[in-house]
């Protein structure tokens, strides 16, 4: 399984990735804007950080999300609980 997570904390871009191959998928963490986020691929899932985003970030993911008809996961927190929780839900 693939994962883009959008948003979180810079530090944070390694542990993230350690946790999402935990769960035996691959992940790629934007945490800040990145050419209007067209690289992302077509990813299994999207995380939205939602607190950590600028609005335009969240309406350029969500709109590269619907065009692909890509999951979509929101999550206010950017812990690595967080991830975990939305991991458990849509992985397990």
């Amino acid at each position: 399984m693939s994962v883009v997570i959008v948003g979180g904390n810079e530090c944070m871009t390694r542990r993230y990735k350690e946790l999402c191959t935990e769960y035996n998928c691959k992940a790629k963490v934007y945490p800040k804007m990145t050419a209007g986020l067209k690289d992302i691929g077509s990813p299994d899932l999207l995380v939205l950080f939602t607190s950590t985003v600028s609005h335009k970030m969240i309406h350029c993911a969500l709109s590269e999300a619907k065009s692909r008809n890509i999951k979509i996961a929101r999550s206010h927190t950017s812990s690595m609980a967080a991830l975990r929780s939305i991991l458990e839900e849509h992985v397990c």
